[in-house]
């Protein structure tokens, strides 16, 4: 039997990059998989098309994570369509790096509205279903960078870290309803925004890990199976790092 068999999963920010990698590996792990992102796209369309080759069920929903609002409706469609919320991967992020020095407020507000906030929002808007049916994984994308810090990413890694904290207080707030929340905390992941940078920098920075090399967005996915399956049945309240050693 596969790891996710007849469980239904919905991932925010899953058209491409790590989130899709977890949709992807879900699916090969027998998971319905429900995703969301800001516009439908190639990127949502093709996904649909891969998920369904799987055999799986999978479907994209157009939601604006960082609105409460959106978050409520995205888990209403998705409960009348699916059945059920058994796995919310909170996956939705972005950057906007800079020295302090010269942030803006904005640059400031929008990261903690797309990273911060919509874990409050999904997790909120998906937490009574989960209480009724007293089952539930909760998984949210934090970073190392929310434990260490990095210079240019005040606000990045302020979002991170909050995610950390929001993660152990839900834990502790649900847990008795045999309801899990775990964070992940990627480290140098090789993506689309990974690959804009200068190969100068991710050299310097590949250099800065023990296991040399880049992780792949399938090291991570690779961990939410585990955290959305039952073989994580007693893991709650963990940050689990996937960075080849950075930390």
């Amino acid at each position: 039997m596969k790891l996710l068999e007849g469980k239904n999963a919905l991932i925010t920010g899953a058209s491409r990059g790590i989130g899709k990698a977890i949709a992807l590996k879900f699916a090969a792990e027998g998971a319905n998989v429900a995703f969301s992102d800001l516009k439908r796209d190639e990127n949502m369309e093709s996904l649909e098309s891969e998920l369904s080759a799987i055999g799986v069920k999978g479907k994209g929903y157009i939601s604006d994570a960082s609105s409460l609002q959106q978050s409520e409706q995205l888990v209403e469609d998705v409960i009348a369509e699916f059945g059920s919320v058994d796995i919310l991967v909170n996956n939705a992020g972005i950057t906007r790096d800079g020295l302090l020095m010269r942030m803006e407020e904005k640059d400031w507000d929008i990261i903690m509205a797309v990273n911060l906030k919509s874990v409050f929002n999904l997790t909120k808007a998906v937490q009574r279903s989960m209480l009724k049916q007293r089952s539930g994984s909760i998984i949210n994308m934090s970073s190392v960078v929310g434990v260490s810090g990095n210079a240019g990413q005040s606000n990045y890694a302020a979002s991170k870290a909050g995610i950390i904290g929001f993660t152990m207080s839900i834990a502790q707030e649900l847990g008795s309803r045999s309801i899990r929340c775990n964070a992940i905390a990627p480290g140098f992941i090789e993506t689309e925004m990974t690959a804009a940078l200068d190969e100068k920098v991710r050299e310097d920075w590949i250099k800065t890990i023990p296991l040399r090399r880049g992780g792949q967005p399938e090291d991570v996915a690779n961990v939410c199976v585990f955290l959305g399956s039952d073989l994580s049945s007693y893991v709650t309240g963990q940050v689990i790092s996937v960075c080849g050693g950075i930390t």
